[in-house]
């Protein structure tokens, strides 16, 4: 079953039990879905920019928890978790930071990257290779303290 499957079979459940966040929230990534399809000719979606439109929305809901966090609005933050919760549901189950390490090491290893100058063959090829798989910021802090600790 594929992503628009699952969203189309999950929005009928949610509708079913009357779970006002969830519908929202599933519409939301049904309309991006939607939106890229039809932003121009031949616009397939593969698991990749599934991935991508994922992770953007998810970054986009961190983003408006801190902001309103901030802004002391813990009622709309918590909204923002809720609706984060649900969208990690369908991306790739996300790697502890110990699972991160490992990968980055074998990573590192097929490249031969051993050195914190190193870090420009090493940051472009892990962030491509463990995309949706973990935060960009955590891939980041990740290789440079595996860089750092060599």
């Amino acid at each position: 079953m594929n992503l628009i499957e699952k969203i189309n079979n999950d929005l009928k459940n949610a509708i079913k039990s009357g779970d006002k966040i969830r519908i929202e929230t599933i519409r939301s990534i049904r309309a991006l879905i939607l939106e890229y399809e039809k932003s121009g000719k031949d616009k397939t979606i593969t698991p990749e920019i599934e991935i991508n439109l994922l992770s953007t929305a998810a970054k986009k809901r961190k983003e408006a928890i801190e902001q309103y966090k901030n802004a002391n609005r813990n009622d709309l933050a918590e909204k923002e978790e809720k609706e984060l919760k649900i969208i990690e549901e369908y991306l790739p189950k996300q790697l502890s930071e110990k699972e991160l390490f490992q990968e980055i090491k074998a990573l590192a290893s097929q490249i031969g990257a051993h050195k914190k100058e190193d870090f420009p063959k090493l940051m472009p090829l892990a962030a491509k290779t463990l995309k949706g798989k973990a935060d960009g910021k955590l891939i980041k802090e990740v290789v440079e303290k595996y860089l750092s600790s060599n």
